[in-house]
């Protein structure tokens, strides 16, 4: 008999903009195991004081960011920054990297809007289509908490390839095979 110990380092959370809604997502990021990153290219926002639970803080531009820190297919992209200047050069980085998840926050419209300025910067529809916006699954989230459990539901539905649908609708084994 041979035990093979697999000692992989935590999956990452990049979580771009230094909001209230990303201080909510590192907390419970942190709390699953991930490695969470903030970055906001603000200085007076991305600070150690207001993300605790975060293990690096960066004050940079988020595309130039993302440019110079290693990604892998765990990795997990969350944009919170609801400016254009930021989430488009962003996500058109994003979106091209063999990441497991890129989510970004925003409402419909802005989804729209987003995807459009997106087209026109040269992202393919097969690149568009990993985009998963407006982030999060719905369970009717209204505070930072709360949009926080929301994606990360989406994020860890995504990595197990379900569809995150209530217990009561499904059928079969509730946990997946165990070794």
């Amino acid at each position: 008999r041979v035990l093979h110990l697999v000692a992989a380092p935590p999956p990452r959370l990049l979580v771009f903009g230094a909001v209230d809604f990303s201080s909510a997502l590192a907390d419970a990021a942190a709390l699953l195991g991930y490695r969470v990153t903030v970055c906001d290219a603000r200085s007076a926002f991305a600070t150690r004081a207001r993300f605790p639970s975060a293990h690096e803080v960066v004050a940079e531009w988020p595309d130039e960011y993302l440019a110079r820190t290693a990604v892998d297919a765990r990795t997990v992209i969350c944009v919170l920054t609801h400016d254009d200047r930021f989430d488009v050069p962003l996500l058109v980085a994003a979106l091209r990297l063999p990441v497991a998840f890129v989510g970004a926050m925003g409402s419909r419209t802005t989804d729209v809007r987003r995807r459009a300025l997106l087209v026109a910067e040269g992202v393919t529809e097969a690149e568009l289509a990993r985009l998963r916006s407006p982030i999060g699954l719905d369970i009717g989230a209204s505070t930072p908490q709360e949009t926080a459990v929301s994606i990360l539901a989406e994020v860890l539905a995504a990595r197990a390839g379900s569809a995150g649908a209530p217990l009561t609708t499904t059928t079969g084994p509730i946990h997946g095979e165990t070794a």
